[in-house]
């Protein structure tokens, strides 16, 4: 199906901007339009976070258009990291903004789709006024979601969720935040008034049928428990565009032995060698053992 399914508007939209869909997208929607919980592993950069909202914006419009857009929370996007819930906050606002202006040139009319976002870094003020007037599209951190589905007045707004996405799920999934994301992903699947599609993204997540079980939760568990030797993966839609990227490996060492103190010429013979290496790239990594070392590579690097 690429791009047949979805509203003329997100058609053209998506053909004038990006052109044709990426191959994890192109895996990813038709599953995520049936309604179907995904997992997404793709690369950076392939394209999986629009793989995942594209459907959810899509439907938002078509609510929009036939006069049935109301005030309420309606999708939740999860990061671990809150510097990546602005990033996403931002990457959103274009394409609804670019969407609502085609929608709006081709004739349709209909309640701009809101997406806002809510973590220990939003002020108190935004926060009552999310309370009043909550946003379409929730971006937040587990810590934040905890809260939500814990107070009374904020639970009465996440009756209308229908879709969840956690991104980075590979970071979750292992330890104490991964426990609590889940915790409060059953809370808030017992609060909805509909079934809650749940999308997990990630570039590096392995074994895939494990951290599938983590995002289905509660479900998955009973499907386990009904028959421990195997997951069903037909209660989850897998993407797996593990792309390996070819690696141009080398291990250089300075012509004398670095030690626990080296000299002076040993460094500059290191500086010029990493001067000499990055200068080819627009980008380069150095890793050393200390912060005090870093700023030292970096002012000879200069």
């Amino acid at each position: 199906m690429p791009l047949q399914s979805f509203h003329p508007v997100v058609q053209e939209w998506f053909r004038t901007r990006l052109g044709e869909p990426t191959e994890v997208q192109r895996a990813s929607w038709p599953a995520i339009h049936s309604g179907h919980h995904s997992l997404i592993s793709a690369p950076t950069g392939s394209g999986k976070t629009l793989a995942a909202f594209l459907t959810c914006i899509d439907h938002l419009l078509r609510q929009a258009i036939g006069g049935e857009l109301e005030e309420g929370v309606q999708v939740i996007y999860v990061s671990p990291l809150r510097a990546l819930s602005h990033d996403i906050h931002k990457n959103l606002e274009l394409p609804l903004a670019e969407i609502s202006e085609m929608a709006l040139s081709a004739g349709f009319l209909g309640p701009r789709i809101r997406v806002e976002v809510r973590t220990g870094d939003t002020p108190p003020a935004q926060r009552q006024q999310q309370l009043k007037h909550p946003p379409h599209i929730l971006v937040t951190t587990p810590e934040s979601l905890f809260l939500l589905v814990t107070a009374k007045r904020s639970r009465e707004l996440l009756t209308g969720v229908h879709t969840l996405i956690v991104d980075e799920i590979h970071a979750l999934a292992p330890n104490k935040r991964g426990a609590h994301l889940a915790l409060s992903l059953e809370r808030l699947d017992a609060v909805t008034s509909r079934r809650l599609v749940r999308i997990g993204l990630s570039a590096t997540q392995r074994p895939l049928e494990t951290v599938a079980q983590f995002l289905l939760g509660e479900s998955a568990h009973r499907a386990k428990a009904q028959q421990p030797s195997l997951f069903d993966s037909s209660h989850c839609h897998i993407v797996d565009i593990g792309h390996r990227r070819q690696l141009d490996l080398q291990v250089e060492v300075p012509k004398d032995e670095l030690g626990a103190i080296a000299t002076n010429a040993i460094w500059s013979e290191i500086y010029d060698r990493i001067a000499y290496i990055a200068a080819p790239h627009r980008s380069t990594l150095v890793f050393v053992n200390t912060r005090r070392m870093a700023e030292r590579v970096a002012h000879h690097l200069e």
